[in-house]
């Protein structure tokens, strides 16, 4: 009896931040099309009915769960570098960080993959400015001109897309751990000026 008890509590105790997480781990796993309700669901261990409670559609889930990876994704690479002063040190660690956030980098890629869907779309324009914004002005910090900054910034922001494209999507052979780490030296002495 315990058991059947268990089960009717367990989509009570289930919120719409759960499914969303549930629904961004999808993304990261088969893409964007994988986040379907019922295998979802499944997944969670719950009814379609536990679903319905928090979400109107599947589009309203997706929608929670790229806002959610958006978040997660801001809070945990520019809010860890807040208290980093130095524009050079900034930049250091900010390349360092992206360059070991895996799932990140797998979402991310899965997500320019479907960038026809339309609640794709404004995320990924929304990341994507915040990112050059965000290297624009740490290298106009770190000395560089208004239009050296942008272009700097562009460059970085194309390194790192590239380096996606060339690791997720064309299914290079990865590099190994030294080989990469001299890869990301190299990007950071070449992309970040000296003082």
């Amino acid at each position: 009896m315990n058991d059947v008890a268990d089960k009717l509590d367990k989509p009570s105790r289930l919120s719409a931040v759960d499914w969303a997480n549930g629904a961004v781990d999808l993304i990261a796993e088969a893409g964007v099309a994988a986040v379907a309700v019922e295998p979802l669901a499944r997944r969670l261990g719950v009814t379609k009915g536990s679903f319905y409670w928090h979400f109107p559609s599947r589009d309203a889930l997706l929608v929670a769960a790229l806002e959610r990876w958006e978040q997660e994704e801001q809070e945990a690479v520019f809010g860890s570098l807040e208290g980093v002063s130095d524009p050079r040190e900034r930049l250091s660690q900010l390349f360092r960080l992206v360059a070991h956030e895996v799932k990140s980098h797998i979402i991310y890629s899965e997500l320019l993959k479907a960038l026809d869907h339309p609640a794709v779309k404004p995320v990924i324009e929304r990341v994507s400015k915040r990112r050059l914004d965000y290297l624009t002005a740490s290298f106009r910090q770190a000395g560089l001109g208004r239009d050296e900054a942008r272009h700097r910034a562009r460059l970085a922001y194309a390194a790192y897309t590239g380096f996606l494209q060339l690791s997720l999507q064309l299914q290079q052979p990865r590099l190994d751990h030294d080989e990469f780490e001299a890869y990301v030296d190299h990007v950071m002495r070449t992309l970040i000026p000296a003082e």
